[in-house]
C-alpha cells in the first residue's frame, strides 16, 4: 500500500514537468492575419474579414506588449551595472552583459510569442497601416455588413480620430450619426491614449479655475504620459533600419561602426518618443514642451488650492528644464518663504531621472553627429545651448541664414513677380498650398467686372451650352449651366446678350492666360485648350442628407486611380493639357470650395475659398488631384480655363469667337486702340472633344456603409469641368 503514494507523487512530478516544457500558446504574426483579413474583405466574406482583422489588431497589441515587457524585465535581469573586474578587460565584461541581455530577450520573447521573434517582423507598409489605424477602416465596413452597428461605429470613430481629413470616413461618420439605434457612447476611440484624455480634461478644469479637479487629472496625465514614454522607448530597440542597401562589400561597416550606427539610431528613436506621446492622434504637430507644461500647470494649480509644498516640488521640477525661468524662480522664492525653514524643496525623482537620461542621450547623439556624420532634429526646446558642439552651432546658424535668404529670395521674386498686370497679388504659393505648381492670385477682376460676367451667366441658364441648366453630370443635387466663348459671342451677335459682356469674357480669360503663362512658363507660349463659363446651383429640395461632392476628385490630363495611386495619361483624358485655372466670380453661396488632395484622393493638402476676382492656377497632371465641395445653397459661378503648350490642340472655338469680335469692331468703326486684342490667331486646330459623361461618383478604397457595389481592380475616371 506504501507504493501508491509514491506512484501518485511520481505522476504529479511528471505532470508538472510536462506542463513546464509544453510550448506556450502561439501568437500568430499580425501581418499575415491582416493580409488574410483584407483578402476576405474583398471577397465580401464579412464574418471572416471581421474575425481576422480583429485578431490582427489583437496580435499587434500582443506583440508590442511582449516587447515592452521583455525589454523591461531583461533590463533588470541583465543590467549594465557595476564596474568591470580590475583584472579583466572592459570589452569582455561589456559584451558578456550584452550577450546575457540578448539571451534574456530571446528566451522571453520566444516564451511570450510562441515562435522566433523574427517571425513577427512586418514590412514598413504594414507597420504604417497599423500606425494609421487602417485595419479599423476595413473593420467598420465588415461590421456594418454584419449589422453590428455599435461595433461598426466604434471602429469608424477609432479610424476617424487618427485620420480626420479622410473624406470618405467623414461622410460615413455623418451617416452613422443620423442612423436610428446609434448611441452616443458608440463613438468611442478603441485606441485612445489614457494620457491624452486626462490631459485635455485637466486643461479644461484648469481653464475653468477648477483647480482641485485639474490637479487630479493633470497628475494622472503626467503618470500616463511618462508610462507611454517608457513603452515607446522600449519599442525603439528593434533591428537596424537601413536607409538604402549597400551593394559593394567594402562599404559594409565594421564591428564598432555598425554598433555605433545602430545604437545612435536607437537613441534618436528614444528622443523622438517625446514627440510621439505629445502628438494627439489625427494631428501633425506635437504639443510643445508637453512634459514641462504639466509641471508648470501643476505648480500653479497646487498654489491655488493652498498646497505650497507640492507647488514648490513642481516648480523645482520645472526648473530642471528651464533653470533660468524668471517667473518660476520668483515663485520658488515665494514658496520657500511660505514653507517652514526646515523644509527642503527638491525636484521629483522621476523627473530628475528623465532629464538626466535625456541629456546623456543628447550628448552622445551630438558627439556622433559631429564626428561620425548624420543629422539630429532635437525634439526639445529646453536642450541647453552648451550641450550642442560649437561646430554644429555654426552649421545650424549657416543653415538658418541660408534658409532665410532663400525665403527672402522667393518672397522678393513673388513680390515683383513677372506678372504683366499691376495690382494683382499672390495670395498663396505652392509652399503655402503644400504642393507643387499651385498658386492663388487675387484682384484679377474688379467687383463691377464680376457683376457684368454674372449678368452673362443668366444667358447660360436658358440659351447657353454645356448642360443648359440640367442636373449636373457629377451630382443630382445641383444644376449645371455652361457657356463657351463662341456661344457667348453668337448670343451677342443675335442681340441676346450685351456685346460688352461677351467681350469681357474673352478679355478676362486672356488676362488669366497671360498671368498664368508669366508665372509658370515665362517665355514659353500657353494656348487655350478650352474656356467655359460655368455655374453650379444647389437644388434646394435635394440638399437634406447630402453626402457627395459637387465635383469628385480628379486630375485634368490623366485618369486618376486612387487605389493604385496612379494617374494614367491616356484617352479619354485630355493628355495634352498642361495648366488649369479657375477665375471665380462670386462668393454669395454655401460650400463650393476647391480642395487639393494626395494621389489617394482623400488626404486634403490645400483648400481655396472662391471669391470675386480670385484666380487659382495649377499644373494639370497627377501632382494636383482636386475636387469641389458640394454647393449646398445658392449659385457658384466661375470661368474654367485649360491651357496647353501644344499649338495643334489650341481651342478652335476661341479663334472663331475672336473673329466675330473683330468683325463687330470693324462694323462699328471702333478706334484701333479699343479693339479687342485676342490671342494668337495662328492657334487653329480641331475643336475640343466632348468630355465623357462622368456620372460615376468618386472611386473609394472602401465601400460606404450600405453600398452593394462590386469591386473593380482598377476603376479610373476622367473629368472635364471644375
Amino acid at each position: 500500500m506504501a507504493l501508491l503514494p509514491c506512484f501518485l507523487l511520481l505522476l504529479l512530478l511528471l505532470l508538472r514537468a510536462a506542463s513546464a516544457t509544453s510550448p506556450p500558446s502561439r501568437l500568430a504574426p499580425y501581418d499575415l492575419l491582416y493580409a488574410d483579413g483584407v483578402r476576405a474583405y474583398f471577397a465580401r466574406d464579412w464574418g471572416r474579414a471581421a474575425e481576422l482583422l480583429q485578431r490582427s489588431l489583437h496580435s499587434y497589441a500582443g506583440l508590442r506588449a511582449a516587447r515592452r515587457s521583455c525589454r523591461a524585465s531583461c533590463r533588470r535581469e541583465a543590467a549594465f551595472l557595476g564596474d568591470p573586474p580590475a583584472a579583466g578587460p572592459w570589452e569582455a565584461a561589456l559584451f558578456e552583459r550584452v550577450l546575457q541581455r540578448a539571451d534574456c530577450l530571446q528566451h522571453c520573447l520566444g516564451g511570450r510569442l510562441g515562435a522566433a521573434p523574427s517571425a513577427h517582423r512586418a514590412s514598413l507598409a504594414v507597420r504604417r497601416d497599423f500606425e494609421q489605424r487602417e485595419p479599423y477602416n476595413y473593420l467598420q465596413v465588415a461590421f456594418f455588413q454584419l449589422k453590428k452597428l455599435d461595433q461598426a461605429v466604434s471602429a469608424a470613430h477609432t479610424f476617424f480620430v487618427a485620420n480626420p481629413q479622410h473624406l470618405q470616413m467623414r461622410e460615413d461618420m455623418e451617416k452613422y450619426r443620423r442612423m436610428s439605434g446609434v448611441k452616443a457612447d458608440n463613438f468611442r476611440d478603441l485606441e485612445a491614449a489614457p494620457h491624452w484624455e486626462a490631459y485635455e480634461a485637466g486643461v479644461q478644469h484648469y481653464n475653468a479655475d477648477e483647480y482641485l479637479q485639474a490637479v487630479d487629472r493633470l497628475e494622472e496625465s503626467l503618470r500616463e504620459a511618462l508610462s507611454a514614454l517608457e513603452e515607446c522607448r522600449a519599442l525603439c530597440e528593434g533591428p537596424l533600419e537601413e536607409e538604402e542597401e549597400e551593394e559593394e562589400e567594402e562599404m559594409q561597416p565594421g564591428l564598432y561602426e555598425a554598433i555605433a550606427a545602430h545604437y545612435i539610431q536607437v537613441l534618436k528613436c528614444r528622443q523622438q518618443c517625446v514627440l510621439d506621446i505629445a502628438t494627439k492622434p489625427g494631428r501633425i504637430s506635437a504639443t510643445e514642451d508637453f512634459i514641462p507644461s504639466h509641471l508648470d500647470l501643476l505648480q500653479f494649480a497646487y498654489d491655488q488650492v493652498g498646497n505650497q509644498a507640492l507647488a514648490a516640488e513642481c516648480a523645482a521640477s520645472y526648473l530642471l528644464f528651464y533653470p533660468t525661468d524668471e517667473p518660476v524662480l520668483e515663485k520658488m522664492k515665494q514658496y520657500q518663504r511660505e514653507l517652514r525653514e526646515d523644509t527642503t524643496v527638491t525636484a521629483r525623482e522621476n523627473i530628475h531621472h528623465y532629464v538626466q537620461r535625456s541629456l546623456m542621450e543628447k550628448k552622445l547623439i551630438y558627439y556622433a553627429v559631429e564626428h561620425l556624420g548624420g543629422t539630429f532634429n532635437d525634439p526639445d526646446l529646453w536642450t541647453p545651448d552648451e550641450l550642442i558642439p560649437e561646430s554644429l552651432k555654426q552649421k545650424y546658424r549657416e543653415d538658418q541664414e541660408k534658409q532665410k535668404q532663400e525665403t527672402l529670395d522667393v518672397e522678393e521674386r513673388e513680390k515683383r513677380g513677372p506678372l504683366p498686370f499691376e495690382g494683382i497679388t499672390v495670395t498663396m504659393d505652392s509652399r503655402q498650398m503644400n504642393g507643387t505648381h499651385r498658386v492663388v492670385f487675387d484682384r484679377v477682376l474688379t467687383e463691377s467686372e464680376c457683376k457684368d460676367l454674372l449678368r452673362l451667366t443668366k444667358a447660360a441658364a436658358g440659351t447657353g451650352d454645356g448642360y443648359r441648366a440640367r442636373r449636373s453630370p457629377h451630382t443630382p443635387h445641383e444644376r449645371f449651366e455652361g457657356l463657351t466663348v463662341l456661344k457667348a459671342t453668337q448670343l451677342a451677335q443675335n442681340g441676346d446678350v450685351d456685346w460688352r459682356d461677351a467681350k469681357l469674357l474673352l478679355q478676362a480669360s486672356e488676362k488669366s492666360r497671360k498671368i498664368i503663362e508669366s508665372y509658370f512658363t515665362p517665355g514659353k507660349k500657353l494656348h487655350f485648350s478650352f474656356t467655359h463659363l460655368v455655374c453650379r446651383t444647389a437644388v434646394e429640395e435635394e440638399q437634406e442628407g447630402r453626402m457627395d461632392l459637387s465635383h469628385p476628385v480628379h486630375a485634368d490630363n490623366c485618369l486618376l486611380d486612387p487605389e493604385g495611386k496612379e494617374c494614367w495619361k491616356e484617352p479619354p483624358a485630355y493628355v495634352y493639357r498642361d495648366y488649369s485655372g479657375i477665375l471665380y466670380l462670386n462668393d454669395d453661396f454655401q460650400g463650393g470650395g476647391l480642395f487639393f488632395t494626395e494621389m489617394d484622393a482623400v488626404t486634403v493638402t490645400a483648400k481655396v475659398r472662391p471669391k470675386c476676382g480670385r484666380l487659382v492656377a495649377f499644373s494639370s497632371g497627377k501632382e494636383n488631384p482636386h475636387g469641389v465641395r458640394a454647393v449646398s445653397r445658392g449659385r457658384r459661378c466661375a470661368i474654367a480655363l485649360w491651357y496647353t503648350h501644344s499649338q495643334e490642340h489650341a481651342e478652335q472655338e476661341r479663334v472663331k469667337a475672336e473673329e466675330l469680335m473683330e468683325q463687330r469692331a470693324t462694323e462699328q468703326n471702333q478706334p484701333e486702340g479699343e479693339e479687342y486684342q485676342g490671342a494668337d490667331h495662328s492657334s487653329r486646330s480641331s475643336s475640343e472633344p466632348l468630355a465623357p459623361d462622368g456620372r460615376a461618383g468618386p472611386v473609394s478604397r472602401r465601400h460606404k456603409p450600405g453600398s452593394d457595389r462590386r469591386q473593380h481592380p482598377k476603376q479610373t475616371r476622367a473629368r472635364d469641368e471644375f
